[in-house]
């Protein structure tokens, strides 16, 4: 019974751009990975229903003062993807602080 549902489910895929990048493909000859391909591959008794693609804007380096254009020519290629959407962030390089949990200044005193 679990093949048949499974055969007949519509499967949705979310990949990290910058995961995907810096972990598969980064010092590879695989960087035009196309994403509907590999997902069809990775995933063969599914239906892909959507492709959701999460990166956000490279800046040019010194050491690769490329990287943004590279970028575009891979979004404008994943654009031609039917139900692929590419979702664009914000990528922060400092570190952030945030809140220790649990919070530090709640009083634990409920009486």
């Amino acid at each position: 019974m679990s093949k048949l549902i499974s055969k007949t489910c519509n499967t949705n895929v979310y990949v990290d751009g910058f995961n995907l990048y810096y972990g598969a493909v980064k010092d590879t000859p695989y960087k035009w990975l196309d994403l509907a391909t590999f997902c069809q591959n990775l995933f063969p008794q599914k239906s892909i229903n959507k492709i959701k693609y999460f990166s956000a804007r490279v800046k040019a380096s010194k050491h690769d003062p490329s990287a943004p254009t590279r970028q575009d020519y891979y979004w404008r290629a994943l654009e031609t993807i039917p139900h692929l959407q590419i979702i664009r962030g914000h990528f922060v390089r400092w570190p952030r602080r945030m809140p220790q949990y649990p919070l530090a200044y709640v009083n634990r005193n409920y009486n």
